[in-house]
């Protein structure tokens, strides 16, 4: 092993960053510039506008509207989320939460998503483990089945 390749401990608990290997920014591959409009949303906006839908669809529209308590029907608020997600996503390219994080849902091609991958996503996105496995353009794979990305507005 030579003295400038990287120890195999490093790339396996640091990552092949840490060991110096560049892969560029999020959604460089894709063509997407660093920062600004049109660049891949960060972890921080896409969580936030996920508690915020989360809180919409549990305290709005299951206990005041539907008055559901989810403590006896959990399967409610997912239900609610579901739904709202694919009508608001389907129609706009984005929910409530989306819009106030500053983040829409794209296609590949940078228009709105189509509704067939807008109901897989739906579906991957409820089910949230597809959501938790991301590749380095931070599309989680609900996104890549879906084929779509997630981008500031």
């Amino acid at each position: 092993m030579s003295s400038k390749e990287p120890r195999w401990t490093q790339t396996w608990l640091g990552g092949v960053r840490s060991a110096g290997v560049d892969l560029g920014y999020p959604g460089e591959r894709l063509g997407l510039p660093e920062e600004g409009s049109g660049s891949i949303a960060g972890w921080g906006r896409r969580i936030a506008a996920l508690v915020i839908d989360w809180m919409i669809c549990t305290w709005v529209v299951v206990q005041l509207l539907l008055r559901i308590d989810p403590a006896e029907q959990p399967w409610a608020p997912a239900a609610v989320f579901a739904v709202q997600y694919l009508i608001l996503v389907g129609f706009m390219g984005q929910t409530f939460g989306h819009r106030l994080a500053g983040i829409r849902v794209a296609a590949m091609d940078g228009g709105d998503p189509r509704w067939l991958p807008v109901l897989v996503r739906s579906v991957l996105l409820c089910l949230a483990v597809p959501a938790l496995i991301w590749d380095r353009d931070h599309r989680g794979v609900h996104d890549r089945v879906s084929n779509t990305m997630v981008v500031r507005m």
